[in-house]
C-alpha cells in the first residue's frame, strides 16, 4: 500500500460503517496516507477492533508513526449518540477535519407491501444519520479556520430506480439533495459537500452474489466494464473528494460504477 503522497498527514477523520466493506478500504486508505481515523460502527465491536489493528499496523508500515486511531461505536440513527460521538472525538483530538458519511442499510422492501419498522429503520440511517452526523460535523467546522469536508456515500441508485427496494432508492436519490443542499449552504464558510456513487462494490453487503460465481457472473454480465469493484476503488474516490486535490468541488456525487450509470443497454443501437 506505499504511497507516494502523505495527503492526511495531520487530519483527522470520521469514518461512520468503517468497520468493513467500503467504510474500512476508507479508513486504511486515509490511514496509509497520514491520516488519524476514528471507526464508527453499530453492534460490529470485533469487526471494529479487527479494523484499529489494521490501521495501527498500516500507520507503522508506511513510517507515520503511532496514531490515535479511536473506535466509536455509535447508532448513527439516534440523534444523542452522534453528538456524544463528534464531540468525544472533538474532546480527544482537539479537532476533527472530515466526515465519511458512509453507514448504510439495505433491505427488500416491495412498493406493494412492505414491512414499515424495515423500511423506517432503512430511512433512519441511511437519511437521518447523515444528515445529524453532518450536522454535527459542521457545527464543529464552523467553529474554527479551515473548515473541513463531508463525503457522503450514496450509491448508483440515487439517480437509477431499484424495484423492490423503495427504501433504499428513496433514501439513496435524498442523499444527493443531502449532499447538494449541505454543499450550498455552507460553500463560502469553508465546508465542502460531495458525495461518492458506488455501483456493484465486492463487500459483505452483496454477500447474496459475491461469493456464488453464476450470481456474480450475472451481476457484472450488467457492468459496461465488465466486473464488479474492490472496496479499495471505492476508497480512491473518497481519498481524492476528501484531500486538498478536491479543493474547488463541492456539491458534487462522483458515480464510481464501471459505467452502470451510461445505461448500458443502450450500447447497443436498438433504439434508432
Amino acid at each position: 500500500m506505499s504511497l507516494s503522497r502523505h495527503r492526511f498527514q495531520d487530519k483527522f477523520a470520521l469514518v461512520t460503517g468503517g468497520s468493513r466493506g467500503i467504510g474500512r478500504a476508507v479508513a486504511e486508505r486515509f490511514a496509509a496516507e497520514g491520516g488519524t481515523v476514528a471507526i464508527n460502527h453499530y453492534k460490529d465491536a470485533a469487526e471494529a477492533a479487527e479494523t484499529l489493528k489494521s490501521l495501527n499496523h498500516i500507520s507503522e508500515a508506511e513510517g507515520h508513526g503511532p496514531k490515535l486511531h479511536r473506535d466509536a461505536p455509535a447508532d448513527v440513527a439516534q440523534v444523542a449518540d452522534v453528538k456524544a460521538m463528534i464531540d468525544g472525538l472533538v474532546a480527544a483530538w482537539g479537532r476533527l477535519d472530515i466526515l465519511i458519511n458512509n453507514a448504510g442499510v439495505q433491505a427488500e422492501t416491495p412498493g406493494d407491501g412492505f414491512d414499515a419498522a424495515t423500511f423506517e429503520r432503512i430511512i433512519a440511517v441511511n437519511i437521518m444519520g447523515q444528515a445529524y452526523c453532518a450536522e454535527h460535523a459542521i457545527a464543529h467546522f464552523l467553529t474554527r479556520e479551515g473548515g473541513g469536508t463531508v463525503v457522503n456515500t450514496t450509491s448508483v441508485h440515487e439517480i437509477i430506480p431499484k424495484p423492490g427496494f423503495l427504501a433504499y432508492s428513496v433514501s439513496k436519490g435524498g442523499m444527493g439533495n443531502l449532499t447538494r443542499t449541505l454543499a450550498l449552504e455552507f460553500a463560502d464558510r469553508g465546508v465542502r459537500v460531495n458525495a461518492v456513487g458506488p455501483g456493484a462494490v465486492l463487500t459483505s453487503m452483496n454477500d447474496a452474489w459475491r461469493n456464488d460465481p453464476k450470481a456474480k457472473q450475472g451481476v457484472e454480465s450488467h457492468i459496461p466494464m465488465g466486473r464488479a469493484a474492490e472496496p479499495e476503488e471505492m476508497a480512491k474516490v473518497f481519498a481524492f473528494l476528501a484531500s486538498d486535490d478536491a479543493s474547488y468541488m463541492t456539491g458534487q456525487t462522483l458515480f464510481a460504477c464501471g459505467g452502470l450509470t451510461l445505461y448500458g443497454e443502450f450500447k447497443q443501437n436498438w433504439s434508432s
